[in-house]
């Protein structure tokens, strides 16, 4: 999963300043609003790729112990830059494919919410989930985010025009507009058909599918969750929730969360 792409990137992305931002909110509020339904007192919580901790210091925040895994040492620095004296948070530099150094069944609840966006093969994509499902409880939920295809295709291709580009033809399939990657673009795209064969392979239930910004993110609808008001980005997310674990419009969202439990 390393590469020097993926460290460059990260060493100049905001990635606070992202889901801070009141367009990245409704993918942190939906994330943790779907995490909390299954909190309860004394629950450790495991986050494998915790970039700069913005998941893991919430958690913290409120009282649970989280341990942190995150590949890129300058997300380490801040992550640690960010910690308050009160927080009951550890950060351990890893890769999400080998996490050898954490004991089987320690954690109830495991997020692994940036690493499926960067791991180019399948093999990859099972070790990682293998091995957040090894490390969580029996009955412990587990929550795997991907960055979805079909989003990718209207914004990127046809919105950005990169559809013509010679660098990216390769990369899209003629017929079905599946997106192929590589280190150096860096991002994985999935359908969920895939990432129901994926999860196939695995002893787990399903407990939901959910499009954590479905819309948010594409350009016009960014610019407008920007400049609402309160009231009226309070009104957006009450639709947003209401739509975002349809079936028939999940693919549509910029990032998904699978949530299943270790059976």
């Amino acid at each position: 999963m390393s590469n020097e792409y993926l460290i460059n990137y990260y060493n100049n992305y905001d990635e606070d300043g992202r889901l801070l931002s009141r367009h990245g909110q409704p993918e942190f509020l939906t994330t943790v609003k779907y995490v909390e339904k299954h909190l309860f007192e004394g629950a450790r919580i495991l986050e494998i790729g915790a970039a700069t901790g913005r998941y893991s210091h919430h958690f913290a925040r409120k009282g649970y112990e989280v341990d942190a895994v995150e590949l890129v040492p300058s997300n380490i620095e801040k992550f640690k830059n960010n910690t308050s004296p009160d927080e009951r948070v550890t950060v351990t530099e890893g890769n999400a494919c080998n996490l050898s150094f954490i004991e089987s069944e320690k954690y109830d609840i495991t997020l692994i919410l940036g690493p499926l966006y960067h791991l180019y093969t399948e093999e990859e994509e099972k070790k990682a989930l293998s091995e957040a499902i090894r490390v969580t409880k029996k009955g412990g939920i587990v929550f795997a985010a991907y960055c979805m295809n079909d989003s990718v295709v209207i914004q990127f291709c046809f919105l950005q025009n990169y559809i013509n580009d010679e660098h990216y033809k390769s990369l899209i399939d003629p017929v079905t507009f599946k997106l192929k990657s590589n280190p150096e673009d860096l991002f994985v795209m999935h359908k969920k058909s895939e990432i129901d064969k994926l999860m196939s392979e695995f002893n787990t239930e399903r407990i939901a599918f959910v499009g954590t910004d479905m819309v948010t993110r594409y350009p016009d609808m960014q610019k407008t969750v920007d400049e609402m008001d309160d009231k009226t980005f309070e009104k957006y997310m009450k639709y947003h929730f209401s739509i975002c674990e349809r079936e028939d419009l999940v693919g549509i969202s910029n990032h998904t969360l699978d949530i299943f439990r270790k059976l």
